[in-house]
C-alpha cells in the first residue's frame, strides 16, 4: 500500500512540472511583477496565469487585467509600466545588455490604458524603444508616456 501511495506521489509531481513547464521561459527575466489589484494575468506560451507580486516576466509575456484590475511591472532596464482595468499589453522584445550593445523594447498595447515611465534603454539608445498600438507606433524619446487603446 505504501508503495503505490509513492507512485501516485511520484506521478503527481511529475504531472504538476509537466503542467507548469510552459509557464517557465528559457533565458533571463525582463523583469518583475510588482503591484497586483483586482484580477490580473500572466500569458506565456498560450498559459495564462493569475499575476502575483514578485513573479517573472519574460520577453513575449502578455500582461492582462480584469475589470477591476490593474498591474505593474518592473523591467530589468527601470522601466515601469502600469496597466488600468481590462487592459492588455505583450511585451514583444526586450533586450537589455548594454555591454554587448544589446538594447530593445518594444510593448504592443492591445486594448486599455497603460502608462509607461522609461528605464535605461531610452537613456542609452533612445530609437531602441518602441511602443506599438492597434493603430499607430510611438517611438519614445522622453520619460513618461499614457496610452488609451480601444480595440474595435
Amino acid at each position: 500500500m505504501q508503495m503505490a501511495a509513492e507512485i501516485v506521489v511520484v506521478a503527481g509531481l511529475l504531472l504538476s512540472g509537466l503542467l507548469s513547464a510552459p509557464l517557465e521561459s528559457q533565458g533571463q527575466p525582463a523583469g518583475y511583477v510588482k503591484i497586483v489589484t483586482g484580477a490580473a494575468s500572466i500569458a506565456r506560451g498560450g498559459v495564462e496565469r493569475p499575476a502575483h507580486p514578485g513573479d517573472a516576466i519574460y520577453q513575449s509575456d502578455g500582461l492582462r487585467t480584469g475589470a477591476y484590475g490593474r498591474l505593474g511591472v518592473t523591467l530589468k532596464d527601470d522601466t515601469r509600466i502600469s496597466l488600468g482595468p481590462n487592459s492588455q499589453i505583450d511585451l514583444s522584445e526586450f533586450k537589455f545588455s548594454p555591454a554587448e550593445g544589446q538594447l530593445g523594447l518594444v510593448m504592443k498595447v492591445l486594448r486599455g490604458v497603460a502608462a509607461f515611465v522609461s528605464g535605461r534603454i531610452v537613456a542609452l539608445r533612445p530609437n531602441a524603444v518602441r511602443i506599438e498600438t492597434p493603430a499607430t507606433i510611438v517611438g519614445v524619446r522622453g520619460t513618461h508616456v499614457v496610452i488609451q487603446a480601444e480595440y474595435p
